[in-house]
């Protein structure tokens, strides 16, 4: 950001009394002393969620996946549905941090942090759900190639659920490279500001012996670049990987070339939305205004309105391509989407994702708080609709009407669903505690430039 367009671009950090020190102490004030109370009742319901998902897990891998809806015609559903649902929220974070640092975004430093650790717990929660739909949990080491004395006993590579594996590891390993690679610093400056030894060996210990010396920066300056560039491909492979379980298949509704590019785009929707509440709730719970600002968010809308409105271009081009296809079973499985026995679902996504982002078209409802959080959540719900009906109503009617079914999910089915929310929030909750939630130096290298900014702007002022 140069200093001209410093002057006239609304600063992403407020508040006349700015100081580097006090900057520090902003951001590192939430890592230190005892939480407040409105963080234990959150952890607390959270801590209830990760209970019940225990149970509910547990139960299923001592009864078997039977305790599902699940039947021999809608043989994927809940589970599948949120295996997608997590990977699509985890896709932001590498957005944010990777393309948005390559194109020198300067609005991605108050955000970034957070949203790398949301990809991180996010991939943790969907990585759950490919294992206990196994059903038999302790076979999961049967995904990996390894060398064995079994024989030519050997995955499946032409299967695109291997790929999944492969794609979602590979992704998860350099996330959490990029996110810990940039914490390094902070960690050296909590540890300065340490009050206990206790606390200044653990973060010690967290920063590797970070100091601050112009090599180190060289250094990391050039792993954020180079992490950046692995992390960009993955933002776009992951989830068209992903869109191969069902694009592959031969299923009306789902054999569709434009699957990728549509699971990308709405992987993207989702993982801002939920990137967008996090903060917003962060924001006012750690009193960060001053750096997640009302340009921030507005940035953040702008996104969700682009994305939501490729989805919904994409949500238009199926319905087309099964009318021109003259294929009276595509014809007849998006006719069933939206006006057979799912036709709730259906309209609550489009509604959600294509009608209420627009919005956002509007400045007001932009730069509107409030109105950004409850578009986020419909967003996000919106979304799990999607999957939802992409799954579901796919299966649910399939060639022969003999063997048509209804599928209705169990307390287990609901129970992991919300328990994988319990992790999540636990993760995320405990995240804030430990570990500065923006940024310090990304942030501190913005104050540098807006502060130049103002001392032109102050000298122009002197001088008329």
């Amino acid at each position: 950001m140069s200093k001209v367009d410093s002057l006239l671009r609304e600063p992403l950090i407020n508040g006349v009394d700015k100081t580097y020190g006090k900057i520090t102490e902003d951001i590192v004030r939430n890592t230190e002393g005892n939480p407040p109370k409105d963080w234990w009742i959150a952890f607390g319901f959270a801590l209830a969620g990760l209970l019940l998902y225990v149970i509910a897990v547990s139960w299923t891998i001592f009864k078997g996946i039977g305790v599902w809806g699940l039947q021999k015609t809608v043989n994927w559903a809940w589970d599948i549905t949120n295996f997608v649902w997590w990977v699509g929220i985890g896709h932001a974070g590498t957005l944010i941090s990777a393309v948005l640092l390559l194109f020198k975004q300067k609005w991605r430093t108050g955000i970034n942090r957070a949203a790398e650790a949301m990809t991180i717990f996010a991939v943790i929660c969907a990585g759950q759900f490919p294992l206990i739909h196994m059903g038999r949990i302790w076979q999961g080491f049967f995904i990996f190639p390894y060398a064995n004395t079994r024989g030519p006993l050997w995955v499946n590579f032409n299967s695109p659920l291997l790929w999944d594996v492969f794609a979602i590891s590979t992704y998860f390993t350099v996330s959490c490279l990029f996110w810990y690679s940039g914490l390094m610093p902070d960690f050296g400056t909590i540890r300065d500001k340490a009050k206990t030894a206790k606390r200044k060996k653990l973060y010690n210990l967290l920063s590797f012996g970070w100091r601050g010396t112009a090599i180190q920066w060289s250094r990391f300056e050039s792993l954020s670049l180079v992490l950046a560039g692995l992390s960009t491909p993955l933002v776009l492979s992951v989830h068209s990987v992903v869109s191969f379980d069902f694009a592959t298949s031969v299923i009306p509704g789902w054999h569709t070339t434009i699957f990728p590019p549509y699971f990308v785009a709405g992987a993207i929707f989702s993982g801002f939305a939920m990137v967008q509440t996090l903060m917003l709730i962060t924001r006012k719970v750690q009193k960060l205004e001053d750096y997640i600002t009302i340009a921030h968010i507005e940035s953040m809308n702008k996104v969700i309105v682009l994305t939501g409105s490729i989805v919904g271009i994409a949500y238009i081009t199926e319905l087309f391509i099964a009318w021109y296809s003259g294929y009276l079973y595509e014809q007849y499985a998006f006719y069933n989407r939206a006006f057979g026995d799912y036709w709730w679902a259906y309209w609550s996504m489009m509604t959600c994702n294509v009608l209420s982002p627009q919005l956002f078209w509007f400045k007001k409802f932009r730069r509107s708080i409030f109105v950004s959080f409850i578009m986020s959540i419909f967003v996000n719900v919106g979304m799990w609709f999607e999957r939802f009906v992409i799954i579901v109503t796919s299966l649910h009617k399939d060639f022969l009407v003999s063997s048509w079914n209804y599928f209705t999910p169990t307390w287990v089915d609901m129970s992991i669903f919300i328990g994988s929310l319990g992790l999540f929030f636990t993760c995320f909750l405990l995240f804030t505690r430990i570990f500065p939630v923006i940024a310090i130096a990304e942030v501190k290298a913005i104050f540098s430039s807006i502060s130049e900014a103002a001392q032109v702007k102050a000298k122009k002022e002197g001088s008329h």
